[in-house]
């Protein structure tokens, strides 16, 4: 069963939907999923006071959200399985928390995306706001777990504190990616900003965007030059996934620095030669 939410009116106030997800829609007829609630500022609603909810048995275990959702929040918010389509923009905490299923969102994305995220895929054809797939404060780890493509730009501080998974990044990245990250993969394929790796301990970054020679932090210290096996196959995996990897990456050497050593240091940045 699929069912379609289709925003029925501009929002100016925030409007939170983390009590509409897969297991609360299961087994539930229209009327009681419009009956859901929902929180606009302070107010308590319900689903059918902003949103049109039609059902179709075309495809299994789907949501689509669709309008300007840019501030509709927590939209898949601890999803664990199923499917989930935004027919255009949405707002802060988008997939937080999730530890499976699929989110596919054709417009762009606010702040405070995939926080903490599990496991699951999340894709962005837009742009991304700050803070992906990064730690909530005070929390000692990010992102644990999946996949975050974006298509687009991000901000600062994407996959702070993330301890495993990966996030690929295929236009610009703001500052300080990978800021205190513990593990896990950050690949970016457009410019990116200060401060890449910042007190980083393990894990990967990939610049593959960079020809030249990064601004790194004077705690990363140059290596050596080789072509890493494991990174053609994931490219390839990227490419099948349909994400667009330019050619020549696959037959690049790649610079390799390790760092941060402020912290424990075995993380490296790739730089493409």
């Amino acid at each position: 069963m699929a069912l379609t939410f289709t925003l029925q009116q501009a929002l100016k106030i925030p409007l939170e939907v983390n009590s509409v997800n897969h297991a609360a829609l299961s087994g539930q007829s229209i009327d009681q999923i419009r009956a859901l609630p929902v929180l606009h500022g302070n107010r308590k609603l319900t689903v059918a006071d902003f949103f049109d909810v039609q059902q179709s048995a075309k495809e299994e275990d789907l949501l689509v959200w669709s309008g300007d959702c840019s501030r509709v929040k927590y939209i898949g918010a601890g999803l664990t399985s199923g499917r989930i389509r935004v027919e255009g923009n949405a707002g802060m905490h988008l997939g937080a928390e999730m530890s499976g299923g699929e989110i596919l969102v054709e417009g762009n994305v606010t702040d405070w995306i995939a926080t903490e995220m599990k496991g699951g895929t999340l894709c962005v054809k837009g742009n991304a706001g700050n803070l992906l797939g990064a730690a909530y404060p005070g929390s000692k780890r990010g992102m644990n777990g999946g996949t975050i493509l974006i298509h687009g730009n991000v901000g600062n501080e994407a996959g702070h504190r993330m301890r495993r998974g990966a996030i690929v990044i295929g236009g610009t990245s703001g500052d300080a990616i990978g800021f205190d990250m513990i593990a896990g993969s950050i690949f970016s394929f457009g410019k990116i900003g200060a401060q890449p790796g910042a007190g980083m301990r393990r894990g990967t970054i990939g610049l593959f965007g960079e020809s030249n020679e990064p601004e790194l932090l004077p705690t990363f210290k140059y290596s050596n030059v080789y072509r890493p096996t494991w990174l053609a196959f994931f490219l390839r995996e990227l490419r099948s996934a349909g994400f667009p990897v330019p050619e020549d990456c696959f037959d690049s050497d790649y610079r390799k620095y390790s760092g941060d050593f402020l912290a424990l240091g075995k993380g490296e940045i790739l730089v493409r030669q």
